[in-house]
């Protein structure tokens, strides 16, 4: 299976907005509008197989030498075949080029983050975080998500 990823373009805002959708309505992921899609674009990576899209995530800065994967994920049928790999892969270079020291995610899935080089950390190390998303969350006093940290330097 031959997935490329690129960089993602004010076309792709629908697919993103569908599999970010249908993260949000499990209650896994924060759902994103198509306008904030469309602003944020260029934040964004799209995995492709055979033309269709099938994966997508996100590199958010925040701040000088920290960034956050999020919007991370594999469209249905796909998942377990190393599209996820690639998307953080992607994106752990995009912060290198950067030269960006810090990536943070917030997840239910620690395991293929740490498979993918992350640690579990507080998330109380993260401030920049809790101001510039969490405080949106419905979850905020009650998050059961889990911090992880890949340092690059």
């Amino acid at each position: 299976m031959t997935v490329t990823c690129r960089r993602a373009t004010p076309d792709d805002v629908d697919s993103l907005y569908d599999i970010i959708q249908s993260y949000a309505e499990k209650g896994i992921m924060l759902p994103r509008s198509k306008e904030a899609l469309g602003r944020h674009i260029d934040t964004f990576v799209i995995a492709e197989y055979e033309g269709r899209f099938v994966g997508c995530g996100s590199l958010f800065r925040l701040g000088q030498d920290l960034v956050e994967i999020r919007s991370l994920g594999v469209s249905d049928g796909y998942k377990g075949q190393g599209i996820g790999r690639k998307l953080v892969d992607f994106l752990t270079g995009e912060a290198r080029e950067q030269e960006i020291p810090k990536i943070m995610a917030l997840t239910y899935e620690v395991a293929f983050f740490e498979k993918n080089g992350f640690e579990v950390v507080q998330k109380e190390i993260f401030p920049e975080k809790v101001w510039t998303d969490c405080i949106h969350c419905k979850k905020q006093h009650n998050c059961d998500e889990i911090a992880v940290l890949k340092r690059l330097d």
